[in-house]
């Protein structure tokens, strides 16, 4: 089993920042790439920001210049900071993992959501 947990969303006003923070535990051999994904009411989800082990980066045009994903492998966690923060950011975010287990499987897995909301 393996479990990703977010944490760090809330209420921001514009212009403001947040960091988000997800960490994944249980059978993990090996994480692979990490991400952070987002769906906003009425939207599809997409791909907001992704890292590789290796630490290679791929963002959203939408948040180039305003986010960064980092990651420490020695913990198996993956952050966003999230800086100039607009209204049409405002979305649940959600960590992705790509994960070599234990069993010698590779899987995606996905955390609950965690809840961005830009307003005045």
């Amino acid at each position: 089993q393996v479990q990703v947990v977010e944490s760090g969303g809330g209420l921001v006003q514009p212009g403001g920042s947040l960091r988000l923070s997800c960490a994944a535990s249980g059978s993990i051999l090996n994480i692979y790439a990490m991400g952070w994904y987002r769906q906003a009411p009425g939207k599809q989800r997409e791909l907001v920001a992704a890292i590789t082990r290796s630490g290679t980066t791929n963002y959203a045009d939408s948040v180039k210049g305003r986010f960064t994903i980092s990651r420490d492998n020695t913990k198996n966690t993956v952050y966003l900071q999230m800086n100039n923060l607009k209204p049409e950011d405002t979305a649940d975010y959600y960590c992705n993992v790509d994960v070599l287990t234990n069993w010698n499987t590779r899987n995606d897995y996905w955390g609950q959501g965690t809840q961005v909301t830009v307003s005045s």
